[in-house]
């Protein structure tokens, strides 16, 4: 027979037990303010979008952007580095509030989180050496091509590739860009600013071949938390109009902020 002694005894191993409990995700503008600060997903090895520098310090576009909207809430900003396949895993576990994290605006990635609207564009390409002749897709089948494993670039070059054609997967940004270098790959997916970081490393190398895509930025938070989505989308609004995103742009791209769309495909903008 159970007693009522049992039976507390058994829930509170229930209610001790990780596993089985779901973890309180849901936060507002209101909760961040009470809790003190706002935790932010970023990218630490991606410059200009989001780096470490050698102080130690978050620095970056995106890190920027966080720091605006952080202050537009009235509290201090944490920043946590993350990985490229890290960073949806990161955001649905609770670890962070919001992702400003070069998170390029996919249908498949709407449906695990919810974008805000677009604050930034970037150009997936492939990027290889001068010497290197790549004038098709067909081309690529004869490289053995590095991607940051579970990033757009992954996808694209997968998608464009030959069948058959190698493709080498790294943790993040940083290990793809040091493969090519080091020679281990003959090519990479890259971003816009894939080719100026190789360059820094070996001047007048490297170059654009292939451009496969060009993409969205947005802010990314966790799916059904409607109030932080509309101060997010509300905060870009307010920066692309008072000259602060744009300031942003010159600082980290040298260019202007481009004319963003209204809508993208299979990603919406607001919580339904």
């Amino acid at each position: 027979m159970i007693n009522r002694r049992h039976l507390l005894l058994g829930t509170t191993a229930l209610l001790a037990t990780p596993s089985l409990v779901r973890p309180a995700l849901a936060i507002t503008p209101a909760e961040i303010k009470a809790k003190g600060k706002l935790v932010v997903g970023i990218q630490g090895d991606n410059p200009p979008w989001g780096f470490v520098n050698t102080s130690g310090k978050q620095e970056g576009f995106d890190a920027d952007i966080g720091e605006l909207f952080a202050k537009e809430l009235g509290v201090p900003v944490e920043f946590v580095p993350l990985a490229v396949a890290n960073r949806i895993p990161a955001l649905t576990a609770g670890r962070v509030d919001i992702l400003f994290a070069t998170m390029a605006m996919l249908p498949d990635r709407a449906k695990a989180v919810q974008y805000s609207e677009p604050y930034v564009a970037n150009i997936i390409s492939l990027v290889a050496p001068k010497s290197t002749v790549v004038k098709t897709n067909a081309d690529m089948g004869k490289l053995t091509i590095g991607v940051p494993r579970s990033s757009v670039q992954d996808t694209q070059i997968t998608k464009n590739a030959p069948e058959g054609t190698v493709i080498r997967r790294f943790d993040d940004d940083a290990a793809t860009i040091q493969a090519l270098i080091s020679g281990q790959v003959q090519a990479v997916g890259g971003n816009m600013f894939y080719v100026q970081r190789l360059n820094t490393a070996k001047p007048d190398t490297y170059e654009d071949k292939l451009e496969f895509t060009r993409l969205y930025n947005g802010a990314c938070t966790r799916l059904g938390e409607k109030e932080i989505n509309v101060a997010v989308n509300a905060f870009i609004d307010k920066i692309k109009a008072n000259g602060e995103l744009a300031k942003a742009y010159q600082k980290w791209m040298k260019l202007s902020p481009p004319t963003f769309p209204a809508s993208v495909e299979g990603v919406p903008f607001t919580v339904g």
